[in-house]
């Protein structure tokens, strides 16, 4: 097989870039912002819940319109990156919730376009390298996203700085990672011809299965990764503690990754999923039975540092279920954990009346979780050999 023209380090390099800023600012930026704009905008958590369910359903929508259509992976991330930058910039010119709900959406759309472009653009290139478990490298882009917008939000909230000029500079940083990569991604990873012939395979039922429990997944992991900094205001005063919270959170997450590659050498990618899962379900149920500094470092440590595993494992169960091309693959899982987490915010705001809704979405959260891991555990799958 002919290698491709872009080496390995470069585009492990160009898709964990394209990840910090589709998920760490895309899809995630609301969360480590919600205290900023509950204090200058005056939003309300059940506002904020359905901001978050709103950027979850563009999520959802952006994976099933790279299902239908199976969008060229490096045109997919190129645009989504501009769609990203746009949408955040947007934010902070705007001060009516509708068009913020808005903005969220197509953010959501955007960063899905993303994460199924780098996939679907980075993994064949790592694979025809000989370096497919560079994939932890890309993916920890996600985690260093995720910590970037965290400690940004804590630099501004301790500078006092308003949510609107943090939404821009967010937007200008997303915009100019934009420009960067654009010429970079000119490289298509798989050709034409091949990835027509991959568009014409299906994924099996066990796959489906597997897609299943990667929706409780997303239900499960959502509600902590939306809200725990703003949980953490109410209960701690000083914003260089409360601030840590996304931080930590993010920084785990990248750490995770890098670590994953180690453990992913002698576990299968169902049980390196299976066990992360129960942590995460540890972590999303801690701060439900008691709400304190401990806590909510141990929720953003289990949560932050067990979500990107699973979703490395997820997909690589997907591909070794049935050899299903990468596009594909990754599409079908991330609509399925989009239509899980949409539920997570939303019942949130459903349950904004209740003094207690946190807890009670936290402990259906958690059971859901191990719900999941049930059904992975009672129908494990052989691996379904590839045709020739």
């Amino acid at each position: 097989m002919q290698k491709p023209a872009i080496s390995a380090a470069a585009a492990a390099s160009i898709g964990l870039l394209a990840l910090a800023s589709a998920m760490g600012i895309g899809r995630f930026s609301l969360t480590p912002m919600l205290p900023l704009m509950q204090q200058d905008a005056h939003l309300t958590l059940t506002v904020g819940g359905w901001l978050a369910t709103g950027n979850y359903i563009g999520y959802l929508a952006g994976a099933l319109v790279c299902i239908l259509m199976t969008p060229r992976p490096a045109p997919a991330i190129r645009w989504g990156l501009v769609g990203v930058g746009l949408t955040t910039l947007l934010m902070g010119f705007s001060e009516w919730p509708a068009l913020w709900l808005a903005l969220r959406f197509l953010s959501g759309v955007a960063s899905a376009f993303v994460l199924v472009g780098t996939s679907a653009w980075a993994m064949p290139i790592l694979r025809q390298h000989g370096k497919e478990d560079w994939s932890a490298h890309v993916f920890s882009g996600v985690g260093i996203g995720i910590a970037f917008a965290g400690l940004f939000g804590l630099a501004a909230g301790i500078d006092a700085w308003s949510s609107r000029v943090t939404w821009i500079v967010l937007g200008a940083v997303a915009a100019v990672l934009a420009v960067m990569l654009w010429q970079p991604l000119a490289v298509e990873a798989v050709p034409q011809a091949q990835a027509g012939e991959q568009r014409r395979r299906a994924l099996p039922r066990p796959a489906l299965v597997a897609a299943g429990c990667y929706a409780a997944f997303g239900f499960g992991y959502i509600i902590p990764a939306t809200f725990l900094p703003a949980l953490a205001r109410g209960y701690i005063d000083d914003p260089a503690m409360f601030g840590l919270i996304w931080p930590v959170f993010g920084a785990a997450a990248a750490l995770s990754t890098l670590a994953s590659a180690f453990l992913g050498r002698s576990l299968a990618p169902r049980q390196l999923w299976t066990r992360a899962k129960w942590v995460l379900s540890a972590g999303v149920l801690a701060p439900a039975l008691a709400v304190n500094v401990p806590t909510l470092l141990l929720s953003a440590v289990c949560v932050g540092g067990t979500f990107m595993i699973i979703t490395m494992a997820g997909i690589k169960e997907a591909l070794r279920l049935g050899g299903a091309p990468a596009s594909l693959a990754v599409g079908v899982m991330t609509a399925a954990f989009g239509a899980g987490q949409i539920a997570g915010p939303l019942m949130v705001s459903l349950l904004g009346r209740s003094g207690h809704a946190f807890a009670f979405a936290s402990i259906i959260a958690a059971a859901c979780l191990v719900a999941g891991n049930c059904v992975l555990m009672i129908f494990d799958h052989p691996v379904v050999p590839e045709k020739a």
